[in-house]
Formats: structure tokens, sequence, C-alpha cells
């Protein structure tokens, strides 16, 4: 099982991002990278992010602070 973070605009449409593509171990990991990550995923243009177990999606966050 690999997790992963998808980031997507408002409108669904995907959007790729300087840092990269991770690939993270477990659920826990993911979600300590999206929190330490955030802010300059969304400076990016990123307003959503979706983790994904392999293709499974787990849940969709917004990543703006309102």
């Amino acid at each position: 099982m690999v997790w992963t973070w998808r980031y997507e605009k408002a409108d669904g449409s995907a959007v790729t991002s300087g840092l990269g593509e991770e690939e993270f171990a477990g659920q826990g990991d993911a979600e300590t990278w999206i929190g330490e990550s955030w802010k300059q995923l969304a400076e990016e243009g990123v307003d959503n992010a979706v983790l994904l177990d392999d293709d499974r999606v787990i849940y969709s966050m917004s990543l703006h602070e309102d």
C-alpha cells in the first residue's frame, strides 16, 4: 500500500506542485507531511488535497484557512 496526496483546484482539476509527488508508508506519515506542507501548497494554487491509499480515495480536504 502506497499513500499519496493528489492536489486539485476548486473545480477538481489536477494541479502539480513544486514539492513533487511524495509517497508514504502509512496514513499517519502522509497526514504529518500535509500538516507541514499545506501552506506552501496553498501558495502554489492548490485548493484541495486528496489522500489516496493506492488508488482509493480516503478523504479530501480544503487547504484554505477559512
